[in-house]
């Protein structure tokens, strides 16, 4: 008679519970405290910024009200906006470009800006819309990146082949990384959507996004053998060729001729 031996369960505290009670709360209304947090607070900034560069705007007692300062600011952007596409715009535009170019510290601090910006917002370009993996700092060693755009101008001409721009960021802060040069054939292109990899970079890789790309897979291959069998029973019979055809007319034709020979000595 064989004796079953039950491990005895571990009995959890009271105060264990309230622990991990207080952890998972902890999780469940950090994220949502903050974020009401620091949009309260940009919301804040912005209307009051915009009340003390418009008097007429501190004037009126409808400002008190929030989100009216970031409602107006947007207002005024999409309004100079439009004012710059046209012709006046644009000469406006490039004249203050001008004298800023005078500038010798202000040209600099303009130019960058002016820089990230366009390549940010601008629809043409492709700037961090890949995630890539790249061996980096030596062989055997991955890190994520993101495909900044075409490796251009002088940089392109001293260095043989198809490169890219490739920004490698720091954790846990992603604002800041490294700038590499990397041929586009050394790269690891990847499913992952750029905000699943900022999170990954900023969590240290505690937060791992799911792996979009082996569903597409599975279900690829699960479509594919759904659809083998059908193929196989609507697979045509291959078409005979001429030698095959000429074989059977010539088998048909002696059958006739012997069918005919045995009538007539029957007759």
């Amino acid at each position: 008679m064989t004796e079953q031996t039950q491990t005895p369960r571990r009995k959890v505290g009271i105060l264990a519970r309230l622990r991990s009670w207080f952890l998972t709360g902890l999780l469940v209304t950090a994220p949502v405290l903050l974020t009401v947090y620091i949009t309260w607070t940009a919301v804040q900034l912005i209307d009051s910024q915009v009340a003390g560069l418009l008097p007429w705007v501190s004037q009126n007692s409808f400002t008190s009200l929030p989100g009216v300062g970031l409602i107006i600011g947007a207002v005024i952007i999409t309004l100079i906006g439009a004012v710059a596409a046209g012709f006046l715009g644009r000469w406006i535009i490039r004249l203050g470009e001008s004298i800023l170019n005078r500038m010798p510290v202000v040209r600099s601090i303009y130019g960058a800006i002016k820089q990230i910006l366009e390549t940010v917002i601008s629809t043409q370009s492709d700037a961090f819309r890949e995630v890539i993996l790249v061996e980096y700092p030596r062989r055997g060693l991955w890190v994520i990146g993101f495909v900044t755009g075409s490796t251009k101008e002088e940089v392109a001409r001293r260095i043989s082949g198809n490169m890219v721009n490739v920004f490698v960021p720091t954790t846990p802060n992603p604002t800041s990384g490294f700038l590499l040069f990397c041929p586009r054939k050394d790269l690891i292109f990847m499913d992952m959507s750029v905000e699943d990899a900022v999170k990954l970079v900023v969590s240290g890789g505690i937060v791992t996004p799911p792996d979009d790309g082996a569903k597409r897979g599975s279900a690829k291959s699960s479509a594919t053998a759904r659809a083998a069998p059908l193929a196989a029973a609507k697979k045509k019979v291959p078409a005979k060729s001429p030698t095959t055809k000429k074989s059977l007319a010539k088998k048909v034709a002696t059958k006739k001729k012997a069918a005919k020979k045995t009538a007539g000595r029957r007759s």
